[in-house]
C-alpha cells in the first residue's frame, strides 16, 4: 500500500498538500468514504456518515484553496465526531434511546471551531450509552474480538482505521486516553476548560474534557491549536529542537493496577527514554491521590444524576445498565458528601502542584493492560487516566508498543494545568524514541 494514499495521510500531510495545490479535498474525502464503505460493517465505529454534507464541503474548500483562500490549518481535513458532539442538521444520539436524541440547529462550539479552520465534517461515531461505562457495538480494528475502549469507541477505531485522520472524543475519567491506548494511537486531554463543552451533552459538568484522537503528536497539536480559547500563540503546534526531559514514574500506583505485561513494558519504555537522554526516576504521589478516586466517582454522580433528572423518572428502564446505576446512586448522594468529595479534588490538585513544581512530567501506562477482549463486557479499567481527569490535568496518551498478542500498548503524560505547550514538547520527544509504526492489520 503506498503511504501516499489519501486515508494513510496524517491531517499535517493532507493540510500541507491541499494548501500546496497538490491534493483535491474531494480526492480525499472520497477515499476515506470508500474505506468507511469497505471496513465499517465489521468495526461499528460510526452512526451516521454525511456523505452529501462532507463532499458539499470538500467542493467548497477545494474552490476556496483554488483561489488562495486558505480557511486555518485544518483546511481540508476531514474530521470524525463522537456522537454527544452537536453539528448543525446532524442528529445527536449520545448512544441512547430516542428520548435523549436531539437534531442540531447549531454546531458545538469546538465543531464550529474546526469548520472555521477548515475541516470536513465526516459524521457521528459511536459513543456508549451517555459516555458512561456500558459497551458500544464498536470492535477494535487490531482484533475485533476486543474492545476499542470507551466511551470514545467509534471516534478511536475510526481513526486507527484510517477512515478519519483526526476524531473528537470526550474524557471525564478515561475515554480517550485509554481508547487511544487500546487502538496505537494518540490521544489528548487539555486542562479542564481550555476546550469548550458547549454543545456536547454531558456526563459531569466539573469533570468533562473534549478530547482529541489522532494517529501523531503533531496533528493532536494542531486540532488541539483551533479549539483551544483563548487561542494560544500561532506556533503551539510547531515542533520546536527536541530536548531530553524529565520525566517521573508514579511507581507506587503503577504497581498497584498494571498487569505484569504492562509493567514490564514501562519499565522497557523508561529505559529507551533514558538512553536517549532523558532523566527518569520514581515519585510519590501526594496523600490526596489515595482519595481522588472516591472523591472525583462521587462527583461524578451527582453531576450525571443532575442533568438525567428530566428524562430519568420516565425513561429509567430505556437506560442501559451502568449509566442507570449510576444515576440513580447520584440521586440519593446527600449535598454535604458532594461538596466534601470537591474540597478533596482541589486539596488533590494543590499537593499535585507541588509535585509539579519539582521540574518533571509524570510518565505512566494509560491503562492496565492491553484492551479486553468484548466478551468480557468492559470498555476497559481508567484507573490511570481517572486522577488527571478529577485533577483537571492535561494528559496525552503515546503508542508505544505491541502485546505478545498483537495489541497496542501505550503510555501518557501528565503535565500541571496550562502546561500544554510543554506537554506537547516532551511528547513529541518521546514520540520520536519511541518511534511506534505499526497498524492494524486490515
Amino acid at each position: 500500500m503506498s503511504s501516499s494514499e489519501p486515508h494513510t495521510l496524517t491531517a499535517a500531510a493532507i493540510a500541507a498538500a491541499v494548501r500546496a495545490g497538490a491534493l483535491s479535498v474531494v480526492t480525499v474525502v472520497e477515499a476515506l468514504l470508500a474505506r468507511i464503505d469497505r471496513l465499517d460493517a465489521a468495526l461499528s465505529a460510526w452512526v451516521a456518515v454525511d456523505r452529501e454534507g462532507a463532499l458539499a464541503q470538500a467542493r467548497t474548500l477545494d474552490e476556496e484553496a483554488r483561489a488562495g483562500r486558505v480557511r486555518g490549518p485544518l483546511h481540508g481535513v476531514p474530521v470524525a465526531l463522537k456522537d454527544i458532539f452537536d453539528a448543525a442538521g446532524l442528529v445527536t444520539t449520545s448512544g441512547a434511546g430516542a428520548f435523549a436524541h436531539r437534531r442540531a440547529e447549531r454546531d458545538a462550539r469546538s465543531v464550529a471551531l474546526l469548520r472555521q479552520a477548515g475541516a470536513v465534517i465526516l459524521g457521528k461515531t459511536a459513543t456508549t450509552p451517555f459516555a458512561f461505562a456500558d459497551p458500544s457495538p464498536t470492535r477494535n480494528p487490531w482484533n475485533r474480538a476486543h474492545t476499542p475502549g470507551g466511551s470514545s469507541s467509534g471516534s478511536a477505531a475510526a481513526v486507527a482505521a484510517r477512515m478519519a485522520p483526526l476524531a473528537l472524543g470526550s474524557q471525564t475519567i478515561g475515554s480517550t486516553v485509554r481508547p487511544a491506548s487500546y487502538c496505537g494511537l494518540v490521544g489528548l486531554k487539555a486542562t479542564w476548560g481550555r476546550i469548550s463543552t458547549e454543545g456536547v451533552t454531558p456526563l459531569s459538568w466539573s469533570l468533562d474534557h473534549v478530547g482529541v484522537l489522532a494517529r501523531t503528536v503533531e496533528d493532536a497539536s494542531l486540532a488541539y491549536a483551533v479549539l483551544v480559547e483563548p487561542p494560544e500563540p500561532d506556533d503551539i503546534a510547531s515542533a520546536p529542537a527536541p530536548q531530553p526531559p524529565r520525566l517521573a514514574i508514579p511507581r507506587r500506583l503503577v504497581e498497584a493496577h498494571a498487569a505484569p505485561e504492562m509493567a514490564a513494558h514501562l519499565d522497557e519504555v523508561a529505559a529507551a527514554l533514558r538512553r536517549a537522554g532523558a532523566a527518569v526516576a520514581d515519585v510519590e504521589l501526594p496523600p490526596s491521590a489515595d482519595r481522588i478516586f472516591d472523591a472525583g466517582r462521587l462527583v461524578l454522580k451527582v453531576e450525571a444524576a443532575a442533568y438525567h433528572r428530566r428524562w430519568f423518572p420516565a425513561h429509567a428502564a430505556e437506560y442501559a445498565p451502568r449509566i442507570r446505576e449510576l444515576v440513580a446512586e447520584g440521586m440519593r448522594v446527600p449535598g454535604v458528601e458532594y461538596l466534601a468529595a470537591n474540597e478533596e479534588r482541589q486539596r488533590f490538585r494543590r499537593e499535585m502542584s507541588e509535585v509539579f513544581a519539582r521540574g518533571a512530567l509524570l510518565l505512566l501506562p494509560s491503562a492496565p493492560s492491553a484492551a479486553p477482549p468484548l466478551a468480557e463486557g468492559t470498555t476497559g479499567d481508567p484507573v490511570f487516566c481517572a486522577p488527571w481527569s478529577f485533577g483537571g490535568f492535561p494528559s496525552i496518551g503515546l503508542p508505544a508498543g505491541l502485546s505478545r498478542t498483537g495489541l497496542p500498548l501505550g503510555v501518557q503524560l501528565v503535565a500541571p494545568s496550562l502546561a500544554e505547550r510543554r506537554l506537547f514538547d516532551v511528547a513529541r520527544w518521546c514520540e520520536a524514541v519511541l518511534d511506534f509504526q505499526a497498524a492494524p492489520p486490515l
